[in-house]
Parts: structure tokens; sequence; C-alpha cells
């Protein structure tokens, strides 16, 4: 593993030493797109946008296709050097943690429909995306399943999924144990939810492609130039990198979990950036497959520190879940041992399966376990979007195209009213790694006291995710 030490609540910016992350979707992708070197000197623009993974390629890029604004993207390493490059490759009807069901008792009805709305235009934005800009990204047939880890989840998912046929009209089904044949195997797979939409990609060829449609459109985009200094004079933001400085009337913040805690007062504790780590085996054999993921569509479970897993095209296993508290320990061997562990539990025909790569990467959890895309109060023309908690494919796309729009004189209108509020603070930041470090023994004994149960009659396993 070559994770980065680079620890958002820790310091400033990544060092200019630390490499790409070694990861497969990197393996296979290709070169990198051209870009526009460092920031060298003075530059003046209208819009600068910081953060060069999706939300932040697709705000330039809107702003040039759609509103004739050329802005200019500050990445502090290389394109989609954060999650955009480095995640679970799924795009689904997503864009947070909080469960429809606890989404409909906290903001009703109505709210629960508009977000659902705004989900499902955000997953069609990305195809939208890759039709026009014809990006190569190793699309998956569509289809994703949300996986009952336990018999006792097995009531609460198919409740689950009488609410999305019930409240939004979204033609989910639940696929009994048995009808998993063929396409889930293993010892914790008792049943799941069935989306008929949502697939998988290379998310760093997706990342790339949006990169060129943006250039293409006339937006410009810098690597190694991490913000390293924010003020404001005359209502004109200056922006001070390791090798020049950028004047912009607007700004938008787009780096979700890699957010430096110092980058911006405003913007301090307001997610609480959370590690997620992913394996890939090496090619499995015939034998392998059968037994575990004939099916390639995306997975995911109903734990409390969820897995999620799908077979790559060439015939690879690729396993995800939490990991490290810190950056300091994310290149421990003992979270790589965990993965393989609970894969080979997970899949007991991987018993024998050898990982040949492990990489991490940081997520971004707001205090309500929702995404946000606000106008900053007080800071004068800065927008800011993020807090997708590990699942936010499409949605970092859609929030990138809403930024565009509010960066441009316009009304971000939806009736999912939380999105466009300031998220709050954690409370005590300097003690969130000890709140997460508990939080997670609340979960892990929650999850072995459900393994435990025999019968179906757990309703509490949907707020899970």
């Amino acid at each position: 593993m070559t994770e980065q030490a680079y620890d958002p609540l820790v310091d400033d910016y990544p060092a200019p030493s630390v490499l790409d992350p070694e990861t497969y979707w990197a393996s296979v992708a290709g070169p990198p797109p051209q870009d526009d070197g460092a920031i060298q000197e003075g530059v003046e623009v209208d819009v600068a946008v910081i953060g060069g993974g999706y939300a932040g390629l697709s705000a330039a890029l809107s702003l040039a296709r759609d509103y004739g604004i050329r802005a200019i993207v500050l990445e502090a390493r290389s394109v989609a050097w954060g999650c955009s490059g480095r995640n679970g490759s799924f795009a689904r009807i997503s864009g947070g943690r909080m469960p429809i069901a606890k989404l409909i008792k906290v903001y009703g009805e109505e709210v629960g429909k508009a977000y659902f709305n705004e989900m499902l235009q955000a997953l069609n934005g990305v195809r939208a995306i890759i039709r026009e800009g014809e990006i190569d990204c190793d699309v998956q047939p569509d289809g994703v399943y949300k996986v009952a880890a336990f018999n006792a989840h097995v009531e609460a998912l198919k409740r689950e999924t009488d609410l999305y046929n019930d409240l939004v009209g979204y033609p989910a089904r639940f696929v009994p144990k048995h009808g998993l044949a063929g396409i889930h195997h293993g010892a914790e797979a008792h049943g799941a939810m069935y989306f008929p939409d949502g697939f998988s990609m290379n998310p760093l060829k997706l990342a790339r492609g949006i990169c060129r449609l943006a250039r293409r459109y006339g937006a410009r985009v810098h690597p190694n130039s991490p913000v390293i200094g924010w003020q404001r004079y005359g209502g004109v933001h200056h922006l001070r990198t390791p090798s020049g400085l950028v004047k912009a009337r607007k700004v938008i913040v787009a780096t979700n979990g890699y957010t430096s805690s110092r980058l911006n007062p405003s913007l301090a504790a307001r997610i609480l950036p959370v590690h997620s780590q992913i394996i890939v085996s090496a090619p499995m054999d015939e034998k392998q497959i059968a037994g575990s993921l004939p099916s390639g569509n995306c997975m995911f479970d109903t734990r409390g520190l969820l897995f999620y897993y799908r077979r790559l095209p060439d015939g690879r296993m690729m396993f995800g879940g939490r990991s490290a508290i810190t950056g300091k320990d994310a290149e421990n061997p003992r979270h790589k041992a965990y993965m393989i562990d609970a894969m080979r539990r997970k899949f007991p025909a991987l018993s024998q399966a050898t990982v040949d790569y492990w990489w991490g990467g940081w997520v971004a959890v707001s205090m309500n376990s929702l995404p946000f895309v606000y106008a900053v109060p007080g800071q004068d023309q800065v927008f800011c979007g993020g807090g997708y908690a590990g699942s936010g494919v499409s949605f970092s796309v859609h929030v990138g195209s809403k930024l565009a729009m509010m960066a441009a004189g316009r009304t971000f209108a939806t009736g999912a009213s939380f999105l466009t509020r300031e998220p709050r603070k954690y409370p005590f930041p300097a003690f969130m790694r000890l709140g997460q470090r508990i939080a997670y023994r609340v979960m892990q004994r929650k999850d072995t006291r459900e393994s435990s149960k025999r019968a179906c009659h757990c309703s509490t396993s949907n707020e899970a995710r």
C-alpha cells in the first residue's frame, strides 16, 4: 500500500513529495490527461475552483459550457488524486449515509421525494457526461444489490424495499436468499434489495474524462497547486500557491474529505474525514468466481461498518470498507489483514485468494450524514459542496454543476431543503477522532450481536447506510 500520509485534520496540504496512489484503477487507466501545469506567478480569474476531483472538474465544466465562464481548477496534487480516483467505482442512486426511512422521519415525505429526485438526476447526469465526452471508463451493466449480511436484517430490508416502491414509485425489489443463486454466494448473503439503476466503472478514467471535457470547453486545470494561503482584499479572494497567486472574484471549494482544517476557518470542523480502504485480489479462477460473485453487479452490505465489493472485468475481486482512524495509522498492515479476513469470511471460496492491490483514501461525513452545497456565510462569493459519506460518485458530479450554477449567480432551487444549508460544525473538534473510535466500537458490537441472531425480526440495520 502506498497510502498518502496526508491527514486533513493534521496537515495544511499534501506535501509535494507525495506520489499518486498505486491503485488498481491507475494500473489499467493509461496515461493521465493533459493539464495546464502548476500555477506560475499571478493570475486573475472570475472563478477559482479548489479541488480537482469529480465536483471541482464538474463545476469547471458547467461554468464553461453552460454559463460561458472560464474557471481555473487548483488541485493540490494530480487530477483526481483524492477519492475521485480511488473510490469503489459505484455510480448509483445515492448521496450520503442516512437511510431513506430516517430521512423521511427527520425531514418529511416531500423532502424525501425531492432528495430521491436529486439523486436520480445525479446518476443520469453522470451518464450524460460519459456520452457527451465519449468517455471510455469501462462502464459495466446496471444493477445494484444491498445485501443482508445477517438473517436479522432481512425484514428491515423488505420494509425499505416497500418504502422505495410506495413513496417514490421506484421499482426496487426484494430478492430472497434463494434468489441470489448465480448472483451472490457466500456466508453473508441472506437476501438483498435490488436497484435496477446504478453501474460501476473505472472511477479514475471517469475523472480524467471529465477533465478532458472541461478543458475542451476552455477550463484550465492546474495540478501541484495547493492553496497554502487565503485572504480577501476589497472583495477579491487572494489564493496563494507554492509558485503563484490567484486573484478570484468567486471561489468554489470542492475538496470534500481532503479539506484541510486550515484552508478556511469558516469550513473547519464541518466534515469528519473518514478513512476507507480497498483491496483487489489476483484474478480468480472459475471455481472462485462461481463461489463468490458470478454477477458483476455493484454490491454493498447492511453492516454498521459496511463492506462494498464487485467482480472486476478481468476476474478480480474488489473489496472495500472502513479502515484506520488517522493518517498516521493508515499504512499499518493490520488494516490490510482485516480486509482480507473480511473478504474470506464473506466468501469462503476465496480462502486461498491473494491480494495484488491495497490502498485507501478519505471520505467526508457531515453531522447529519448528508451532502451539502451552499454559499458560505460571511465569505462573499464562496461556495462549498461535499459530505457524500463514501457514496458520492454520481452526487459529487451533480453537486459540481450546482456549485457552478450558484457561482454564475443563479439560484439552486430544490425541495431537498437541507442540501443548501450550511452544515453544522462538529462539537469539540479536537475530540472528533475519539468520537469516531467510540462509534466504530459501538457498530462493531452491534454487528456482532446481529450476526448471532437467527430470527429475522430486527429493524435496525437499514440505518447503517
